[in-house]
């Protein structure tokens, strides 16, 4: 009796195991796979493009699949350039767009740079943000980011300027806050920053 229950047992198993093995399932699809991009918005245009965002193949590329028009193009086909350590070429479009315009495409430029300068590429990201607080002199990330590039660089005139003027703006007592007033005083800035702020 205990012999027969035993087999029916592994019996009832080995069904179970078949069933499984041989059900077919569907792929379980990723939770948070991005959304693709409207085909034809410069952020598509980017996306395609940003493999060749580099100082060999950045001229060819932006030649042969140039961004679409608009503030937002500009401001993604100035980024390019910008990765590419092509800093003058992106002035150089950004400055064909209106005076009250070119913010909004540097604002760009920022946000496809800010991974760079947060990954601690100072040599890329330094020059970059210098360019963006050029058109946005308030833009306290990227004052953060210049001073501490500069400084990193052995830039310390450059990195005292931009480390004071995020401090001027910056009030969150924070991780941000407290690593711009240690750089500062190691470049010899040892006056309270509210009144070394401009």
């Amino acid at each position: 009796m205990h012999r027969r229950l035993a087999y029916l047992g592994i019996a009832y198993v080995m069904v179970l195991v078949a069933l499984l093995a041989f059900h077919p399932t569907k792929a379980a699809a990723p939770q948070h796979a991005p959304a693709p991009l409207p085909a034809g918005t410069p952020g598509e245009w980017f996306a395609r493009i940003r493999p060749s965002c580099n100082s060999v193949e950045v001229d060819l590329a932006q030649g042969r699949d140039p961004a679409p028009a608009g503030l937002e193009g500009t401001g993604y086909a100035a980024a390019c350039f910008a990765l590419a350590g092509k800093v003058d070429r992106a002035r150089e479009l950004i400055n064909r767009l209106d005076a009250a315009d070119r913010y909004h495409a540097v604002e760009v430029v920022f946000e496809v740079a800010h991974p760079v300068a947060d990954a601690g590429d100072d040599k890329a990201a330094g020059p970059i943000m210098e360019m963006v607080i050029e058109y946005w002199p308030n833009h306290y990330m990227a004052l953060y980011h210049a001073g501490m590039s500069e400084y990193t660089l052995g830039q310390p005139d450059l990195a005292r300027k931009n480390l004071t003027a995020f401090l001027g703006i910056y009030k969150e007592n924070d991780g941000w806050r407290q690593n711009a007033i240690v750089v500062l005083q190691r470049l010899g800035v040892n006056e309270p920053v509210e009144r070394a702020a401009p």
